[in-house]
């Protein structure tokens, strides 16, 4: 029968070295030790060609529990050793172990298969029913943290939404010192690592899943995403970079959650190759908040993955994504008659809060769903972490934006020019710190105290603004100098340059005034929206700015939050 042996987690070792070692070297001395009877114990099939180890060890799922739990295990002898946190591979491509299932897991090898007896236990040894009643309600455990939910209340229920970008096994590199060599060549790396992807994400059951970097490219992994969110019913809809880059976008909703009324692929057709999914749905199970005949109980939802910026220049690119798809939302809304519904826009913005694309979607109105949740603001921009880049830089890029029905909204076009003159200012700011040097620098050879139209193109194409393959078109550009020439006689003089773009003090009405909101005056409909109940980045160390090293799911954090419905009046389009 097999041994199982408690002792304090801080004194849990290292067991990655475990396969040579001997029990009495690689364990303390126990302070509890159990059995398990053969009641207790369930048989499960594992591979026979398993990883050899001769321990594992499993802390336990509350972080308040001292005890972690050491199971010895023999399995058939092998040149490789099982890391820790890694997990025994089973022929039924199931995990044996769900980490956070149960409190304490039994192991036993007899002839090449695994039995597992699962707890908590009471005080006498034997093993507790897990109760559903403990787990009503709770989306999710991860760690320590728990998102702290009403899903399965019938009274407050909530709806849940995940972004994850997942790491395409085209891109993710097995040697540091062979950026030939990638996880898209061994089947048995990317197929495991994807199966426990797909375990996390079923053990969530979030009511919206947007993953990026979602290998299109291989059929077989599209078809277990496919059989495997479909069998939990899911309905999914996938999109492929254009020009064949290999990966792309991967939507799916729960049919017991929505009733999809239009699916939309949005293709940028840029330097790039980005794309974006479009998703109308409207909700099966009415809200009671918003059970109501007047009420319309429908949603956009967006997924995307912005270019990364490797350099300056192509930071207008990505500026150029958000408002096509901004764009392409409000177009959408137009074609069908639809007045505000709310937005959730999912993705990898490979942008921090410090960048211009976080500025562009504050002006239209959108939260970050982590950061109020978590009550920080603009200004929080290190509080966490969602992301490791190649470079080896962490930063927070993985967002999931809200925009409710009755929020404040700029005009879409006076929000792209701000933006660019922001960040038209950014660059300035870099080629001449001072003002001065600034305005000299547009206004070029010109001999008089004025900037004209040459000028003010030819410092854009300095500034790689105006690149003929990604950047403003001539269009754009008549805009931003006309908005720049704000008495219309064809010349920026140096106040003109100091109102517009050194200190921009833009003078528009605004949109829709923010006190017809609150009055509820001018209002056609009643439609849902939503309010940030709580938001979870897994692994947990993200959350405090830090990233893991045992971390090896993706090179990114996941970020689910919860989302629950309020009755709110719905503006009418801008026009």
């Amino acid at each position: 029968m097999s041994n199982l042996f408690l002792f304090p987690e801080k004194q849990n070792p290292n067991i990655s070295g475990f396969a040579s070692a001997s029990p009495s070297t690689r364990h303390p001395a126990p302070i509890r030790r159990q059995k398990t009877s053969a009641a207790d114990i369930q048989e499960r099939p594992t591979n026979r060609g398993g990883a050899s180890a001769r321990a594992l060890s499993l802390a336990s799922s509350k972080r308040t529990d001292p005890f972690a739990l050491v199971v010895e295990i023999a399995l058939p002898p092998r040149p490789s050793f099982l890391p820790p946190g890694a997990e025994l591979p089973a022929a039924s491509g199931r995990r044996l172990v769900r980490p956070f299932a149960t409190r304490f897991v039994a192991v036993r090898v007899f002839f090449g298969r695994i039995f597992v007896a699962r707890g908590p236990w009471n005080r006498r040894g034997a093993m507790r029913k897990e109760r559903r009643s403990k787990t009503k309600g709770r989306v999710s455990r991860i760690g320590s943290y728990a998102i702290a939910s009403s899903v399965g209340d019938r009274q407050h229920p909530c709806i849940t939404c995940t972004t994850f970008n997942i790491l395409a096994p085209i891109y993710k590199r097995l040697n540091l010192k062979d950026p030939s060599c990638r996880e898209s060549d061994c089947r048995a790396y990317w197929l495991g690592r994807n199966h426990r992807i797909l375990n996390w994400l079923l053990d969530e059951r979030s009511s919206i899943i947007c993953l990026q970097e979602f290998w299109v490219g291989n059929e077989e992994l599209v078809n277990m995403y496919e059989k495997r969110l479909g069998d939990a019913g899911y309905i999914s809809f996938k999109l492929a970079r254009t020009n064949n880059r290999g990966d792309g976008l991967l939507i799916a909703v729960r049919r017991d959650y929505f009733r999809v009324v239009k699916y939309r692929e949005l293709l940028f057709y840029d330097c790039g190759d980005r794309v974006a999914q479009l998703l109308h749905v409207e909700l099966v199970a009415p809200f009671p908040e918003c059970r109501s005949n007047d009420v319309r109980q429908e949603m956009l939802i967006v997924n995307t993955h912005l270019l990364f910026p490797h350099d300056s220049s192509l930071c207008i690119v990505r500026l150029h994504q958000v408002y096509n798809i901004l764009q392409s939302v409000e177009s959408y809304q137009k074609e069908n008659n639809l007045n505000s519904l709310p937005i959730i826009l999912c993705g990898d913005w490979n942008g921090s809060k410090r960048g211009h694309v976080y500025k562009f979607l504050r002006s239209q109105g959108f939260v970050s769903s982590y950061d109020t949740a978590h009550q920080y603001t603009d200004a929080d921009a290190q509080k966490w972490v969602s992301h490791r880049n190649h470079r080896g830089n962490i930063c927070g890029v993985d967002f999931i934006w809200l925009l409710n029905p009755n929020s404040y909204r700029k005009l879409l076009k006076t929000s792209w020019i701000e933006t660019v003159f922001g960040m038209f200012k950014y660059l300035l700011r870099r080629a001449s710190p001072t003002e001065k040097g600034a305005f000299e620098f547009l206004k070029a050879d010109n001999p008089g105290d004025y900037i004209n139209y040459l000028g003010f193109c030819e410092a854009l194409r300095q500034l790689k603004l105006t690149d003929p393959s990604h950047g403003l078109s001539a269009e754009e550009t008549k805009d931003l100098w006309v908005q720049a020439d704000i008495d219309g006689k064809g010349l920026v003089t140096f106040e003109e340059f100091q109102q517009r773009i050194w200190n921009p003090s833009w003078s528009e009405q605004k949109a829709i005034e923010k006190s017809e909101f609150e009055d509820g005056k001018g209002c056609q409909e009643q439609t849902i929206g939503f309010s940030v109940k709580n938001a979870v980045l897994f692994p947990p160390e993200v959350e405090k700015g830090r990233w893991p090293e045992d971390y090896s799911l993706s090179d990114h954090a996941r970020l689910t939050v919860v989302l629950s419905p309020i009755k709110m009046p719905c503006s009418q389009l801008i026009p």
